[in-house]
């Protein structure tokens, strides 16, 4: 089966691509890499002029006079170079409703021909899209990533990229897309409520992680215990962080001679595992009701993920015992949580292993990809 993935987000359709490749089957990515994360694509979108130094400065000009970046066009005009490429494969998949993420416009004329000239469609929903977005400003779940937009004004500038889901422009590439996709997928619990009840809705296909190229590594505590925080700050408001800062600084001063605290920001994917893979303890999201992308990798490595692991999750997955710990967006709760592993550091190794035989469990990408092809096949 030739199978076209277009986007990435969090190295997704990489591991999926793995998964499906070792099942014998021939898959492509398109994709722009997704900023500085640079993850990996068969066919590059990423925006080379706009990030030349002659044009970060236009572009940055052009910005500041229309509030229109011009990137957005320049990952368009690539893929569009790419069409002749993009044909005859039997199954494409989506990662988002607006997965080449130019504008919408050239968006919807450039899906219109993956639409015309391939099979089967499908959308995976692990993100914001249009009902992602509305159910969180309908203030559907009991928190959720939308919450600082509530609490806090100055957050506006973050949230942009969520209320652009709601634009009426943005509506027309939703319905084109539900058009013309055999179905939609959700990639974890987060995104399984404000799809559920769509009639193109499939079901929960977990994220695929790669077990063989994530090894486990087995926890010693021999000295410091080593605390790890990556910071994004385009997601510093969604992903809760002021929360874990705040609880960091008192660990700090309750801790001192206890603990190594680490703290990245804005670091490319491969420096950003480098840094994490010494710690023992990683905090990754306090608004979420499942993992993420990141938090299932750190898992896979035998870390103690601080992240969405809601009762909904444990009880989806039929879990008697804690394989991360439920992040809240609460600076005593957390801090009660850190302190308890930093003074029972057994149970550290102990969730670590939990961790480790969940992923392998739920999360291969093989299993994963098994699942995919189900949908794909039928």
């Amino acid at each position: 089966m030739r199978i076209l993935l277009i986007g990435e987000f969090s190295r997704l359709h990489n591991s999926l691509k793995e998964g499906l490749v070792a099942l014998g089957h021939e898959v492509t990515i398109i994709a722009n890499g997704d900023g500085f994360k640079n993850f990996p694509a068969d066919l590059s979108t990423k925006a080379k002029w706009s990030e030349s130094k002659i044009g970060t400065v236009i572009r940055k000009i052009i910005f500041k006079l229309t509030s229109f970046d011009f990137i957005s066009l320049e990952f368009g005009i690539r893929f569009y170079f790419h069409l002749k490429k993009l044909k005859n494969y039997d199954v494409v998949q989506l990662i988002n409703e607006a997965p080449i993420q130019t504008i919408p416009s050239l968006e919807r004329f450039l899906l219109k021909k993956i639409f015309n000239q391939n099979n089967k469609i499908f959308l995976l929903c692990c993100g914001v899209d249009y009902l992602v977005a509305r159910h969180l400003i309908e203030k559907k779940e009991r928190y959720s990533i939308i919450n600082p937009y509530f609490e806090n004004s100055n957050s506006l500038k973050e949230y942009r990229f969520i209320l652009d889901y709601l634009s009426e422009n943005h509506k027309k590439t939703h319905h084109l897309v539900y058009q013309n996709i055999e179905g939609v997928f959700a990639s974890d619990l987060d995104y399984v409520n404000p799809i559920k009840n769509n009639k193109k809705y499939l079901g929960l296909l977990p994220n695929p992680i790669n077990i063989d190229k994530i090894k486990f590594v087995e926890t010693k505590i021999d000295g410091k215990i080593k605390i790890f925080l990556g910071i994004n700050r385009g997601t510093y408001c969604t992903k809760g962080i002021s929360f874990f800062e705040a609880a960091l600084k008192i660990i700090s001063q309750k801790y001192l001679d206890k603990i190594e605290i680490v703290i990245a920001e804005n670091l490319p994917y491969k420096e950003y595992i480098e840094l994490y893979n010494n710690s023992h303890i990683v905090l990754d999201q306090v608004y979420g009701f499942d993992q993420g992308y990141n938090a299932l990798e750190a898992m896979a490595k035998g870390k103690v993920v601080f992240t969405g692991a809601e009762k909904e999750f444990e009880n989806y997955y039929n879990l008697q015992e804690k394989v991360a710990i439920n992040a809240l967006p609460d600076v005593a709760y957390l801090v009660n949580e850190i302190s308890f592993l930093l003074e029972n550091p057994n149970e550290i190794i102990a969730i670590g292993h939990r961790a480790r035989l969940f992923i392998e469990k739920e999360h291969d990408c093989i299993v994963v990809a098994r699942k995919y092809l189900k949908y794909f096949s039928n």
